[in-house]
């Protein structure tokens, strides 16, 4: 068969990387990938959804896999199922859960997942009335998708409610923001945890640990994530299987209880406070960098896995995971995430060794150069037997490469280190 991942980023080219040398896939296509996916497949590119069905119908396309969150809160899972297409993602109903950050909070309210108090709210009076009755700090998002920077931790009463009225007004995040979350900061250690899902079954793989500020030791503003390790040895046994009884089977019944079946990726934003998990939020598709460390992990099933979730046969799959711990390294270009950065050549010094590979994401091609075109450029990918060999692998690759005004964290995996 022939697929199509949807996306340009290194979501994408790891899920590309993961599935190229699986002997029931004659071919990869990548709409729009990046100037290097196209080493991984062939690029594509359409001007309308239709554009898109007709080709994925010509070409008897067996199976799509959609990596962003626009598409799926646009509906695309949608057209193509209608079309007979087997697709990876869920409906525009289902993909709410993070199209709408109010929307998944009143669902959690509805079906008793844990989650922080909170309010959702379209008043400044009301907001700022919430506000005084909370410690600092304080958390204040939008309500609709802002490519990951729509969340606010205000240190102060002042800070909040500025930020809440920025939102209310549209100066901050346009329309996605008319509508504002407002709730309670939980103080606790972060884990990322993913379920594939068929809409009725799930299974779950190794909780991730995402670092989103932009310098060492946590400090400087928030990113798309500057990277990420699995498994987390902070997410005990325990800790795991209150997520899947009180967060993940709670979501997957509500889902189908309100007629919005959930199939994909359920991503699942955990705060872990005195060994009790949170909710902080659901997404609805592979986490970035998070993906990047979790496809190496696969050593058999991936496809089967990603079919049996679009076809709704999960029970039955037959899948393994490698024992080993994988480490992301995000490196960024120069100006990431200020502004956009000029386009700067990329050099790989030297071929990577067995335990390391990169994922490229913000790459474009002229003649047979890379170029850094801004944002996230790439992830350096280690494995290893343990936390400190994985890391030392993910850094070894980082040396490898050299483009002007590169910049990256050398702290990733600082967490799991202290547990070791």
């Amino acid at each position: 068969m022939e697929i199509v991942i949807v996306g340009s980023g290194g979501r994408e080219y790891s899920i590309g990387l993961a599935l190229q040398n699986e002997c029931r896939i004659d071919g990869i296509y990548f709409y729009p990938g990046n100037g290097a996916t196209s080493k991984l497949g062939k690029n594509i590119d359409f001007k309308t959804q239709k554009e898109f069905v007709d080709f994925a119908l010509k070409e008897r396309i067996g199976l799509v896999i959609i990596g962003p969150e626009a598409p799926l809160v646009e509906g695309l899972a949608d057209v193509l199922r209608e079309n007979g297409i087997a697709t990876f993602g869920p409906s525009a109903k289902a993909a709410r859960l993070e199209g709408s950050k109010a929307y998944m909070k009143e669902f959690a309210k509805r079906y008793d997942i844990p989650t922080a108090s909170f309010i959702q709210t379209q008043d400044y009076e009301e907001a700022c009335a919430f506000i005084e009755t909370l410690n600092t700090p304080i958390v204040v998002k939008a309500d609709g998708l802002c490519a990951g920077k729509g969340v606010i931790i205000a240190q102060s009463y002042e800070e909040a409610k500025r930020a809440a009225k920025e939102m209310l007004s549209g100066k901050s995040f346009g329309e996605s923001g008319k509508t504002i979350v407002i709730e309670e900061f939980l103080d606790g250690f972060e884990l990322s945890v993913f379920a594939m899902c068929d809409g009725k079954d799930f299974i779950i793989l190794p909780a991730a640990q995402d670092h989103k500020r932009l310098l060492d030791n946590d400090k400087g503003p928030n990113t798309g994530g500057m990277g990420a390790y699995a498994p987390s040895p902070l997410a005990s046994e325990e800790i795991i299987a209150e997520v899947k009884q009180s967060i993940i089977i709670p979501t997957l019944d509500g889902m189908a209880k309100d007629g919005n079946p959930f199939s994909g990726t359920l991503f699942c934003g955990i705060m872990v406070v005195k060994n009790k998990p949170y909710l902080l939020e659901f997404n609805v598709r592979f986490g970035d960098p998070e993906c990047e460390v979790l496809m190496p992990l696969f050593k058999e099933g991936l496809l089967d896995c990603f079919l049996a979730c679009a076809n709704g046969d999960l029970k039955s799959v037959q899948y393994g995971l490698s024992d080993e711990i994988c480490v992301g390294v995000v490196v960024a270009s120069r100006d990431y995430p200020y502004k956009s950065s000029k386009k700067e050549k990329i050099q790989i010094l030297e071929a990577q060794n067995t335990q390391a590979h990169i994922s490229f994401a913000g790459v474009g091609k002229e003649n047979n150069d890379l170029l850094a075109t801004g944002g996230r450029v790439l992830v350096c990918v280690g494995k290893g037997s343990n936390v400190q060999e994985a890391v030392k692998n993910a850094y070894k690759c980082v040396e490898s490469v050299k483009f002007a005004g590169m910049q990256y964290r050398k702290d990733i995996a600082y967490q799991a280190l202290g547990y070791k």
